[in-house]
């Protein structure tokens, strides 16, 4: 499988991001082994989570990081990898906090749980609004130097502070954002598209879209109001049983069909034909769902396929 390489940094990934937002929430740590295991073993080496993962659960999170971190140990693969965290979000016990103490405390305590010595890719999770950009910048500053995290990036940032970024940091020297890790998919297109693409080709970001199967709608396993109690997380599916939505269910059954895919295999590939995507977020929790996220990068689309999917999803 053909690598991708993260746009101004020497790390190479394969061209799908494993979400470990499921460790620890829908898979029990035997479970998580099995799929990191299957993923690794796939030619897959490009792993993202969260200091807050999954908080939801327990009040403060943590714990898809304490799996990844005793897996890389146990496997001794940490070398093959590229591991993304973020710090920022919120949980029972704190608020919204990109300030340099809270960076600062939260990387070594990221770090103690992965079992590693360094982060290859540290996002900024969710803007606070409030702590300067200078602050914010300045303390990845100081764990680039120390050689905690190689490179930055950024999620949940407004465009406006997301450009004011760059400007910072052209100005003090500081590390700029290399990636982009956006809300973007099939029924999520314009908020990406408007306003951040633009942004992405300005300052040679690599973009890594969370959610690219719409909270699993574009798997096509929510089709009316009874299937969405199949899951623990049909209820973030409800928002797209709708007519846009169904019609591009209709597109991708027929895409899949034609191919003999799967129209979550053809919803990630239609992502990657896009050339400012790099790799997708996506999560499995089974051996045939990880199936289905391997055969996107090998599934090459027509443009017309392409044109189905941009004019059903518009």
């Amino acid at each position: 499988m053909e690598k991708r390489k993260i746009k101004n940094t020497d790390l190479s990934i394969a061209p799908i991001n494993f979400g470990g937002n499921v460790f620890g929430w829908t898979l029990d740590e035997k479970q998580s082994f099995d799929i990191l295991d299957k993923f690794a073993e796939g030619g897959f080496n490009f792993i993202d989570t969260a200091d807050t993962y999954s908080w939801w659960v327990n009040g403060k999170g943590g714990q898809s990081e304490e799996i990844i971190g005793k897996w890389m140990k146990s496997r001794g693969n940490r070398k093959d990898l590229v591991i993304t965290t973020k710090v920022g979000s919120e949980t029972k016990e704190h608020g919204y906090d990109i300030s340099k103490k809270h960076i600062l405390k939260s990387v070594d305590e990221s770090l103690q749980r992965l079992q590693t010595d360094h982060i290859d890719l540290y996002y900024t999770h969710f803007d606070d609004n409030k702590t300067s950009v200078e602050e914010t910048l300045s303390a990845y500053d100081e764990i680039v130097k120390a050689g905690k995290v190689r490179y930055i990036a950024a999620s949940n940032l407004s465009p406006e502070r997301l450009k004011e970024s760059f400007e910072i940091a052209e100005k003090n020297n500081f590390p700029k954002y290399v990636a982009l890790q956006p809300h973007y998919n099939l029924l999520e297109r314009e908020g990406f598209e408007k306003n951040y693409a633009p942004l992405v080709e300005e300052f040679g970001l690599s973009v890594f879209p969370y959610w690219s199967l719409a909270a699993g709608f574009l798997t096509g396993k929510y089709r009316d109001e009874a299937d969405l109690s199949k899951s623990q997380r049909g209820e973030g599916a409800r928002k797209y049983l709708n007519p846009k939505g169904l019609e591009v269910l209709k597109v991708l059954d027929q895409i899949s069909e034609k191919y003999d895919s799967k129209p979550a295999t053809v919803a990630l590939a239609w992502l990657l034909a896009n050339p400012l995507i790099t790799a997708p977020i996506v999560s499995a929790t089974s051996e045939s769902q990880l199936e289905t996220l391997f055969a996107a990068p090998k599934l090459q689309l027509s443009s017309e396929d392409v044109e189905l999917l941009n004019t059903a999803s518009n």
